[in-house]
Protein backbone atom coordinates (compact mmCIF):
# COMPACT_ATOMS: atom_id res chain seq x y z
CA UNK A 1 0.00 0.00 0.00
CA UNK A 2 1.35 3.43 -1.00
CA UNK A 3 0.96 6.22 1.56
CA UNK A 4 -0.21 9.72 0.71
CA UNK A 5 3.26 11.10 1.45
CA UNK A 6 4.94 8.56 -0.82
CA UNK A 7 2.47 9.22 -3.62
CA UNK A 8 2.97 12.99 -3.26
CA UNK A 9 6.74 12.67 -3.53
CA UNK A 10 6.21 10.71 -6.74
CA UNK A 11 3.78 13.35 -8.00
CA UNK A 12 6.31 16.14 -7.33
CA UNK A 13 8.91 14.21 -9.35
CA UNK A 14 6.44 13.79 -12.21
CA UNK A 15 5.61 17.50 -12.16
CA UNK A 16 9.27 18.41 -12.69
CA UNK A 17 9.19 16.68 -16.07
CA UNK A 18 7.15 19.57 -17.43
CA UNK A 19 9.67 22.27 -16.50
CA UNK A 20 10.19 24.65 -19.40
CA UNK A 21 7.23 23.63 -21.56
CA UNK A 22 4.06 24.38 -19.58
CA UNK A 23 4.07 28.19 -19.34
CA UNK A 24 1.95 30.10 -18.76
CA UNK A 25 0.56 27.08 -16.91
CA UNK A 26 2.15 25.51 -13.82
CA UNK A 27 3.99 22.22 -13.60
CA UNK A 28 1.68 19.62 -12.04
CA UNK A 29 2.02 15.94 -11.21
CA UNK A 30 -0.70 13.47 -10.25
CA UNK A 31 -0.73 9.90 -8.94
CA UNK A 32 -3.99 7.89 -8.77
CA UNK A 33 -4.18 5.12 -6.19
CA UNK A 34 -6.81 2.41 -6.50
CA UNK A 35 -9.13 1.42 -3.67
CA UNK A 36 -6.43 -0.89 -2.30
CA UNK A 37 -3.91 1.96 -2.16
CA UNK A 38 -1.75 0.79 -5.07
CA UNK A 39 -0.63 3.04 -7.94
CA UNK A 40 -3.11 2.77 -10.79
CA UNK A 41 -2.17 5.77 -12.91
CA UNK A 42 0.32 8.62 -13.21
CA UNK A 43 0.37 11.84 -15.16
CA UNK A 44 2.04 15.22 -15.49
CA UNK A 45 1.26 18.41 -17.39
CA UNK A 46 3.67 18.28 -20.32
CA UNK A 47 2.81 21.42 -22.30
CA UNK A 48 0.34 24.30 -22.35
CA UNK A 49 -2.84 23.24 -24.10
CA UNK A 50 -2.13 19.56 -23.51
CA UNK A 51 -3.88 17.23 -21.06
CA UNK A 52 -3.59 18.18 -17.41
CA UNK A 53 -1.84 15.85 -14.97
CA UNK A 54 -5.09 14.56 -13.47
CA UNK A 55 -6.52 13.68 -16.88
CA UNK A 56 -3.42 11.72 -17.85
CA UNK A 57 -3.40 9.83 -14.56
CA UNK A 58 -7.12 9.04 -14.76
CA UNK A 59 -6.78 7.75 -18.33
CA UNK A 60 -4.01 5.43 -17.24
CA UNK A 61 -5.95 4.26 -14.18
CA UNK A 62 -9.22 3.60 -16.00
CA UNK A 63 -11.84 1.89 -13.84
CA UNK A 64 -9.29 1.38 -11.08
CA UNK A 65 -9.72 5.05 -10.20
CA UNK A 66 -13.26 4.44 -8.91
CA UNK A 67 -13.20 4.44 -5.13
CA UNK A 68 -9.53 5.39 -5.13
CA UNK A 69 -7.41 8.44 -4.27
CA UNK A 70 -5.96 11.13 -6.52
CA UNK A 71 -2.77 12.72 -5.17
CA UNK A 72 -1.96 15.98 -6.95
CA UNK A 73 0.66 18.69 -6.43
CA UNK A 74 -1.68 21.63 -7.17
CA UNK A 75 -5.38 22.11 -6.50
CA UNK A 76 -7.34 20.68 -9.46
CA UNK A 77 -8.58 23.43 -11.75
CA UNK A 78 -12.22 24.46 -11.59
CA UNK A 79 -12.64 26.20 -14.92
CA UNK A 80 -12.77 25.45 -18.63
CA UNK A 81 -9.84 26.87 -20.56
CA UNK A 82 -8.11 25.05 -23.38
CA UNK A 83 -9.04 21.89 -21.46
CA UNK A 84 -11.96 21.01 -19.20
CA UNK A 85 -12.04 21.37 -15.39
CA UNK A 86 -10.03 18.67 -13.64
CA UNK A 87 -12.25 18.79 -10.56
CA UNK A 88 -15.17 17.58 -12.66
CA UNK A 89 -13.00 14.89 -14.30
CA UNK A 90 -12.09 13.52 -10.86
CA UNK A 91 -15.75 13.50 -9.80
CA UNK A 92 -16.80 11.73 -13.01
CA UNK A 93 -14.09 9.10 -12.48
CA UNK A 94 -15.55 8.26 -9.08
CA UNK A 95 -12.50 8.91 -6.92
CA UNK A 96 -13.25 8.81 -3.18
CA UNK A 97 -10.42 11.04 -1.95
CA UNK A 98 -8.26 13.83 -3.38
CA UNK A 99 -4.99 14.79 -1.67
CA UNK A 100 -3.66 18.25 -2.60
CA UNK A 101 -0.27 19.79 -1.81
CA UNK A 102 -0.79 23.46 -2.75
CA UNK A 103 -3.93 25.59 -3.16
CA UNK A 104 -4.23 27.29 -6.57
CA UNK A 105 -3.55 31.03 -6.05
CA UNK A 106 -5.22 32.16 -9.29
CA UNK A 107 -8.77 33.47 -9.39
CA UNK A 108 -9.54 31.73 -12.67
CA UNK A 109 -8.60 28.18 -11.66
CA UNK A 110 -9.14 28.12 -7.89
CA UNK A 111 -12.14 26.49 -6.24
CA UNK A 112 -11.52 22.91 -7.28
CA UNK A 113 -11.28 21.71 -3.68
CA UNK A 114 -14.66 23.25 -2.82
CA UNK A 115 -16.27 21.69 -5.90
CA UNK A 116 -14.91 18.28 -4.96
CA UNK A 117 -16.15 18.55 -1.38
CA UNK A 118 -19.59 19.65 -2.59
CA UNK A 119 -19.74 16.45 -4.64
CA UNK A 120 -19.01 14.33 -1.58
CA UNK A 121 -15.32 13.74 -2.30
CA UNK A 122 -13.01 13.73 0.73
CA UNK A 123 -10.33 16.40 0.26
CA UNK A 124 -7.08 16.67 2.21
CA UNK A 125 -4.81 19.69 1.59
CA UNK A 126 -1.26 20.64 2.57
CA UNK A 127 0.32 17.19 2.16
CA UNK A 128 3.90 17.69 0.92
CA UNK A 129 3.27 21.42 0.56
CA UNK A 130 6.89 22.56 1.02
CA UNK A 131 8.29 20.10 -1.53
CA UNK A 132 5.54 20.83 -4.05
CA UNK A 133 5.96 24.61 -3.66
CA UNK A 134 9.72 24.26 -4.20
CA UNK A 135 9.13 22.28 -7.40
CA UNK A 136 6.68 24.87 -8.71
CA UNK A 137 8.38 27.94 -7.24
CA UNK A 138 8.79 29.82 -10.53
CA UNK A 139 5.12 29.69 -11.50
CA UNK A 140 3.83 30.30 -7.97
CA UNK A 141 6.14 33.29 -7.50
CA UNK A 142 5.21 34.70 -10.90
CA UNK A 143 1.44 34.54 -10.47
CA UNK A 144 1.63 35.93 -6.94
CA UNK A 145 3.79 38.90 -7.99
CA UNK A 146 2.64 39.50 -11.56
CA UNK A 147 6.18 39.21 -12.94
CA UNK A 148 8.46 36.35 -13.97
CA UNK A 149 10.60 34.43 -11.49
CA UNK A 150 14.14 35.63 -12.27
CA UNK A 151 17.22 33.41 -12.00
CA UNK A 152 20.57 35.19 -12.33
CA UNK A 153 23.17 32.88 -13.84
CA UNK A 154 26.85 33.75 -13.98
CA UNK A 155 30.20 32.05 -14.52
CA UNK A 156 33.34 33.25 -12.78
CA UNK A 157 36.78 32.29 -11.60
CA UNK A 158 37.39 31.50 -7.95
CA UNK A 159 38.31 35.16 -7.37
CA UNK A 160 35.06 36.38 -8.93
CA UNK A 161 36.24 37.39 -12.42
CA UNK A 162 33.97 36.92 -15.42
CA UNK A 163 36.60 38.04 -17.93
CA UNK A 164 40.37 38.53 -18.05
CA UNK A 165 42.08 41.91 -18.19
CA UNK A 166 42.25 41.68 -22.00
CA UNK A 167 38.48 41.14 -22.14
CA UNK A 168 38.62 37.44 -23.02
CA UNK A 169 35.97 35.30 -21.32
CA UNK A 170 35.66 32.13 -23.41
CA UNK A 171 35.85 29.77 -21.74
CA UNK A 172 36.04 30.34 -18.00
CA UNK A 173 34.12 27.18 -17.15
CA UNK A 174 34.37 23.66 -18.55
CA UNK A 175 32.34 22.00 -21.28
CA UNK A 176 30.27 19.99 -18.74
CA UNK A 177 29.32 23.25 -17.01
CA UNK A 178 28.36 24.84 -20.33
CA UNK A 179 26.14 21.86 -21.15
CA UNK A 180 24.57 22.27 -17.75
CA UNK A 181 23.72 25.88 -18.61
CA UNK A 182 21.82 24.64 -21.66
CA UNK A 183 19.79 22.34 -19.43
CA UNK A 184 19.09 25.31 -17.19
CA UNK A 185 17.96 27.37 -20.18
CA UNK A 186 15.61 24.57 -21.19
CA UNK A 187 13.60 25.11 -17.98
CA UNK A 188 12.79 28.81 -18.54
CA UNK A 189 10.59 30.84 -20.86
CA UNK A 190 12.99 33.70 -21.56
CA UNK A 191 16.72 34.41 -21.49
CA UNK A 192 17.70 38.02 -20.75
CA UNK A 193 21.04 39.58 -21.67
CA UNK A 194 22.42 43.09 -21.83
CA UNK A 195 23.84 44.86 -24.86
CA UNK A 196 27.31 44.71 -23.31
CA UNK A 197 27.23 40.91 -23.35
CA UNK A 198 25.88 40.86 -26.91
CA UNK A 199 28.63 43.18 -28.18
CA UNK A 200 31.43 41.45 -26.27
CA UNK A 201 30.55 37.77 -26.77
CA UNK A 202 27.93 37.63 -29.55
CA UNK A 203 26.03 34.81 -27.79
CA UNK A 204 23.20 32.92 -29.47
CA UNK A 205 21.29 32.40 -26.17
CA UNK A 206 19.52 29.25 -27.37
CA UNK A 207 19.10 25.77 -25.94
CA UNK A 208 21.42 23.31 -27.65
CA UNK A 209 21.13 19.83 -26.17
CA UNK A 210 21.96 16.50 -27.71
CA UNK A 211 19.97 13.38 -26.78
CA UNK A 212 22.81 12.39 -24.47
CA UNK A 213 22.80 15.80 -22.81
CA UNK A 214 19.14 15.35 -21.90
CA UNK A 215 20.09 12.44 -19.65
CA UNK A 216 21.12 14.82 -16.89
CA UNK A 217 23.51 13.88 -14.14
CA UNK A 218 22.27 13.81 -10.53
CA UNK A 219 21.68 17.28 -9.15
CA UNK A 220 21.04 18.94 -12.50
CA UNK A 221 18.89 22.07 -12.25
CA UNK A 222 16.18 20.51 -14.38
CA UNK A 223 14.73 17.03 -14.80
CA UNK A 224 15.40 16.66 -18.53
CA UNK A 225 14.68 13.35 -20.17
CA UNK A 226 14.70 11.85 -23.65
CA UNK A 227 11.83 13.15 -25.72
CA UNK A 228 8.77 10.93 -25.30
CA UNK A 229 6.51 12.50 -27.88
CA UNK A 230 4.68 14.63 -25.31
CA UNK A 231 7.23 17.43 -25.01
CA UNK A 232 7.34 19.81 -27.99
CA UNK A 233 10.64 21.32 -29.10
CA UNK A 234 10.85 24.83 -27.69
CA UNK A 235 13.31 27.69 -27.46
CA UNK A 236 13.01 30.40 -24.81
CA UNK A 237 12.37 33.97 -25.90
CA UNK A 238 15.64 35.92 -26.22
CA UNK A 239 15.49 39.37 -24.62
CA UNK A 240 18.24 41.94 -25.17
CA UNK A 241 18.21 44.98 -22.89
CA UNK A 242 19.58 47.56 -25.32
CA UNK A 243 18.48 51.05 -24.33
CA UNK A 244 20.11 52.76 -27.33
CA UNK A 245 19.39 50.14 -29.98
CA UNK A 246 22.99 49.07 -30.65
CA UNK A 247 22.37 45.37 -31.34
CA UNK A 248 24.10 44.65 -34.69
CA UNK A 249 21.94 43.38 -37.53
CA UNK A 250 24.23 40.33 -37.88
CA UNK A 251 24.26 39.51 -34.16
CA UNK A 252 23.57 35.85 -33.43
CA UNK A 253 20.64 36.78 -31.19
CA UNK A 254 18.89 38.03 -34.34
CA UNK A 255 19.07 34.69 -36.16
CA UNK A 256 16.06 32.46 -36.85
CA UNK A 257 16.84 29.93 -34.12
CA UNK A 258 14.46 31.58 -31.65
CA UNK A 259 12.25 34.63 -31.22
CA UNK A 260 14.08 37.76 -30.04
CA UNK A 261 12.89 40.90 -28.31
CA UNK A 262 15.20 43.94 -28.44
CA UNK A 263 14.21 46.30 -25.62
CA UNK A 264 15.10 49.97 -26.11
CA UNK A 265 14.29 53.11 -24.14
CA UNK A 266 14.02 56.64 -25.55
CA UNK A 267 14.86 58.02 -22.10
CA UNK A 268 18.14 56.10 -22.09
CA UNK A 269 17.38 53.54 -19.36
CA UNK A 270 15.13 50.49 -19.58
CA UNK A 271 12.59 50.22 -16.76
CA UNK A 272 13.32 46.67 -15.60
CA UNK A 273 10.16 46.28 -13.55
CA UNK A 274 8.04 47.38 -16.51
CA UNK A 275 9.98 44.99 -18.74
CA UNK A 276 9.24 42.05 -16.45
CA UNK A 277 5.55 42.95 -16.31
CA UNK A 278 5.44 43.01 -20.11
CA UNK A 279 7.16 39.63 -20.26
CA UNK A 280 4.62 38.26 -17.79
CA UNK A 281 1.83 39.48 -20.05
CA UNK A 282 3.48 37.52 -22.89
CA UNK A 283 3.27 34.31 -20.84
CA UNK A 284 6.78 34.34 -19.40
CA UNK A 285 6.76 32.83 -15.92
CA UNK A 286 10.48 32.04 -15.51
CA UNK A 287 13.37 34.07 -16.91
CA UNK A 288 17.11 33.41 -16.89
CA UNK A 289 19.24 36.54 -16.52
CA UNK A 290 22.50 35.98 -18.39
CA UNK A 291 23.45 39.61 -18.80
CA UNK A 292 26.81 41.01 -17.81
CA UNK A 293 27.79 42.51 -14.44
CA UNK A 294 26.09 45.86 -15.05
CA UNK A 295 22.69 44.41 -15.88
CA UNK A 296 22.96 41.90 -13.03
CA UNK A 297 23.72 44.72 -10.62
CA UNK A 298 20.72 46.69 -11.84
CA UNK A 299 18.38 43.71 -11.38
CA UNK A 300 19.73 43.07 -7.87
CA UNK A 301 19.48 46.71 -6.87
CA UNK A 302 15.86 46.75 -8.06
CA UNK A 303 15.03 43.66 -5.99
CA UNK A 304 14.20 41.63 -9.10
CA UNK A 305 16.44 38.57 -8.60
CA UNK A 306 14.78 35.54 -7.01
CA UNK A 307 17.51 32.91 -7.37
CA UNK A 308 21.22 32.82 -8.16
CA UNK A 309 22.98 30.02 -10.03
CA UNK A 310 26.75 30.45 -10.12
CA UNK A 311 29.32 28.35 -11.96
CA UNK A 312 32.71 28.77 -10.31
CA UNK A 313 35.84 27.59 -12.10
CA UNK A 314 38.99 26.54 -10.19
CA UNK A 315 40.97 29.39 -11.77
CA UNK A 316 42.48 32.65 -10.54
CA UNK A 317 42.97 35.82 -12.58
CA UNK A 318 43.63 38.60 -10.08
CA UNK A 319 42.47 41.19 -12.60
CA UNK A 320 39.72 41.66 -15.15
CA UNK A 321 35.99 42.23 -15.13
CA UNK A 322 34.10 41.23 -11.99
CA UNK A 323 31.03 39.03 -12.27
CA UNK A 324 28.90 41.70 -10.59
CA UNK A 325 28.99 45.49 -10.89
CA UNK A 326 27.39 48.07 -8.63
CA UNK A 327 24.27 46.58 -7.05
CA UNK A 328 23.72 49.30 -4.47
CA UNK A 329 25.57 47.67 -1.56
CA UNK A 330 28.05 50.25 -0.25
CA UNK A 331 28.79 48.61 3.10
CA UNK A 332 29.08 45.07 4.46
CA UNK A 333 25.80 45.64 6.24
CA UNK A 334 24.12 46.25 2.88
CA UNK A 335 25.52 43.09 1.28
CA UNK A 336 23.07 40.64 -0.26
CA UNK A 337 22.89 37.54 1.91
CA UNK A 338 22.37 34.24 0.12
CA UNK A 339 21.11 30.90 1.35
CA UNK A 340 22.56 27.91 -0.47
CA UNK A 341 20.04 25.38 -1.76
CA UNK A 342 22.53 23.16 -3.54
CA UNK A 343 26.27 22.88 -4.25
CA UNK A 344 27.29 20.37 -6.91
CA UNK A 345 30.51 19.65 -8.77
CA UNK A 346 30.06 19.79 -12.56
CA UNK A 347 33.23 18.48 -14.18
CA UNK A 348 36.05 20.50 -12.57
CA UNK A 349 33.71 23.38 -11.68
CA UNK A 350 31.30 24.02 -8.85
CA UNK A 351 27.70 25.01 -9.40
CA UNK A 352 25.81 26.60 -6.54
CA UNK A 353 22.14 27.44 -6.37
CA UNK A 354 20.99 29.97 -3.80
CA UNK A 355 18.12 32.22 -2.85
CA UNK A 356 18.36 35.76 -1.51
CA UNK A 357 17.58 36.07 2.18
CA UNK A 358 15.08 38.74 3.06
CA UNK A 359 16.48 41.66 5.05
CA UNK A 360 15.25 41.90 8.62
CA UNK A 361 13.51 45.17 9.32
Amino acid sequence: MVTDDEAMRRAVGLAARGLGTTSPNPVVGCVVLDAAGEIAGEGFHAFAGGPHAEVGALRQAGERARGGTAVVTLEPCNHTGRTGPCAQALIAAGVRRVVIAVDDPTLAAAGGAATLRAAGVEVLTGVGRAEAEAGNVAWLTAVRRGRPFVVWKFAATLDGRSAAADGSSQWITSEPARRDVHRLRSTVDAVIAGIGTVLADDPQLTVRLSAADRAAHPGAPADPRPDDGNRPARQPLRVVVDSRGRTPENARVRDAAAETLIVTAPEGRVDLEALLRRLYDRGVRAALLEGGPTLAGAFLAAGLVDRVVGYVAPKLLGAGRAALADAGAATIGEAYDLEFLDITQIGPDLRFTATLRQKEI
